[in-house]
């Protein structure tokens, strides 16, 4: 247990950020899955709106640092590179 009052605060602010960061993780999660549902699908005006409202949550992740910045820049490459596949297939 920690012994001083920093040590107690620290415990405090690391409790509330897990929780932050856990709900931000688990949001960002869902819009991907939501995109790579789309994309299974098929439909490929869906998939391109739901990439649509997937970026701006990843890099919203990237700047409250629960991801890395190149993370976030991979995951976009790899969902755009699929989408415009589709079209191709």
């Amino acid at each position: 247990m920690a012994n001083t009052a920093s040590a107690r605060k620290r415990i405090r602010q690391t409790e509330k950020r897990t929780v932050r960061n856990k709900a931000r993780k688990s949001r960002f999660r869902t819009f991907i899955r939501k995109v790579e549902e789309a994309i299974s699908g098929g439909d490929k005006t869906v998939a391109v709106e739901a990439l649509r409202q997937c970026q701006p949550e990843l890099q919203r992740a990237a700047d409250k640092g629960v991801l890395h910045d190149n993370t976030v820049a991979r995951k976009i490459s790899r969902l755009s590179a699929r989408i415009k596949a589709m079209a191709a297939g």
